[in-house]
């Protein structure tokens, strides 16, 4: 796993396939808080879509952190399936 210390608030999320996911709030615990902005956002061809409230996404799926963008394991529209209220 990641070392959640590199991971900064307003870093881009994008998913493995190179497509924005979220931005980043924070980290609380072993998850990623994206800011709300980003969590109404619909990724091409993910279900749902929960404007209004955060959403976050487990620091297991982060693949690496490098200049200031968070890039995780699963392509974006997958990583979406994982994300948790």
């Amino acid at each position: 796993m990641v070392d959640a210390s590199q991971i900064q608030e307003h870093a881009e999320v994008i998913g493995a396939d190179g497509v924005h996911v979220g931005t980043v709030d924070g980290v609380e615990g072993d998850r990623i808080k994206l800011t709300k902005k980003d969590s109404g956002a619909q990724v091409q061809g993910a279900e749902g879509g929960h404007e209004g409230h955060h959403h976050f996404i487990s620091l297991g799926l982060v693949a690496d952190v490098e200049n200031g963008v968070v890039r995780l394991s699963a392509n974006a529209d997958v990583a979406v399936t994982f994300e948790e209220e």
